[in-house]
């Protein structure tokens, strides 16, 4: 009978196997059976030298117009740490009959200046409990402007040994939050905000997260000349406007869906809202609060500078200037530092002559490579598949 003949079965059973084979067989094109066509370079020589020689004449004019740029930077850095450290006054007028040099400073002058002279800069500590809150301890600090600096003139704060970076930190807020919307007590305890989620009475943290509760709160008064040229105001203006990247507002809200009694500030603004969000303290305005913007665009380094004022019309004319500092941003229990940074702007950005050098040094790296080997070229040549090279046929 035919279902049992032998040669039958086994013609079947083979066409199986082939369709089955067939259908695991990847398709017949170029790119899945690796048939690509493909270039490779021959390193030669003649391909390779003039390489070199090309790489190393583009990167020099760079890096000299990145030098040269960055060298129109005028850049004035006092580190204010331990001015607390210092024997309190008890205002101004007695701090600045007692002033000190300050042991850390940094001037880097713009080339054109770079052989002017300038004083030490000086600082006394102020304690004055009769102060509004935030402004008891306080740090005078007076320092030299060696030359008339052209707009913009930008003052920011600098902390050393800050790690924003770190993987916890930088998940340390909720978005939705800060747009606006009421996260309740449950939605934010299993979120990233954790621990500075939610207080003991489960009141939501407004705004929550690690990033928001440790801002910077040291704040710093506009440039005082203390000795004016007739006819010159003794005040240069700061403003505390255009600070922030441009659309960072729209990452804010100016007032949240909350009541008042539903949300309590993070436990480190306890100073600014000693009784909490009320009619008189208000919920902050996060979307006009540029300072809180910088804050929360995280830095990726633990050195870094943020910027908090500027005046980009007016001139900041030679002479000594005094600057008040009120000290609230502990630093010393990680072992950080804190300075005041003054400095101009150039098309480049700021007083970064590294990235410049750095172009430099490549190109001075590619140029003599180049020649040392143009000079083992012709001094030793090799014939391009010398088969007698090989190591099986050396003898």
């Amino acid at each position: 009978m035919g279902l049992f003949k032998r040669n039958n079965a086994s013609q079947d059973g083979s066409e199986s196997v082939g369709e089955k084979g067939n259908r695991k067989r990847p398709a017949n094109t170029a790119f899945k059976q690796q048939r690509l066509k493909a270039w490779q370079p021959i390193l030669t020589p003649k391909t390779v030298l003039p390489t070199l020689f090309i790489i190393g004449i583009l990167f020099a004019p760079i890096g000299g117009l990145l030098v040269w740029g960055s060298g129109l930077v005028t850049e004035i850095t006092i580190d204010y740490t331990n001015c607390d450290s210092l024997s309190a006054n008890a205002d101004d007028t007695a701090a600045a009959g007692a002033l000190t040099d300050v042991p850390s400073y940094s001037y880097r002058l713009s080339a054109d200046h770079s052989s002017a002279t300038f004083a030490k800069p000086r600082y006394a500590f102020i304690n004055n409990t009769s102060n509004a809150v935030g402004n008891q301890t306080q740090c005078l600090i007076q320092f030299a402007v060696p030359y008339d600096l052209k707009p913009s003139v930008l003052l920011y704060y600098r902390l050393t040994n800050f790690y924003q970076n770190h993987r916890r930190y930088v998940q340390s807020y909720d978005s939705d939050q800060l747009l606006g919307h009421a996260r309740t007590a449950d939605d934010l305890s299993d979120g990233n905000c954790k621990p500075v989620a939610i207080d003991s009475n489960r009141k939501v943290i407004y705004p929550c997260g690690l990033i928001a509760n440790s801002v910077f709160n040291d704040t710093f008064t506009s440039l005082t000349l203390l000795n004016p040229p007739a006819g010159t105001s003794d005040t240069y203006s700061l403003s505390e406007k255009g600070i922030a990247w441009p659309g960072e507002s729209k990452k804010y809200v100016a007032k949240p869906d909350y009541s008042i009694d539903q949300i309590v500030p993070p436990p480190n603004w306890m100073l600014r809202y000693p009784q909490g969000y009320t009619n008189d303290t208000p919920v902050p305005d996060l979307s006009s609060d540029e300072h809180f913007q910088n804050w929360m665009r995280i830095a990726g380094l633990p050195t870094f500078s943020k910027l908090y004022s500027r005046n980009d019309a007016d001139t900041l004319i030679a002479g000594t200037y005094s600057i008040l500092v009120s000290m609230n941003f502990p630093v010393k229990p990680y072992s950080g530092t804190k300075s005041i940074v003054i400095s101009t702007a150039s098309w480049i950005g700021g007083k970064n002559p590294f990235l410049g050098w750095a172009y430099v040094a490549a190109a001075s790296l590619f140029v003599a490579l180049a020649i040392a080997g143009t000079i083992r070229h012709l001094l030793k040549p090799r014939r391009l598949g010398d088969m007698s090279l090989l190591s099986w046929n050396r003898t």
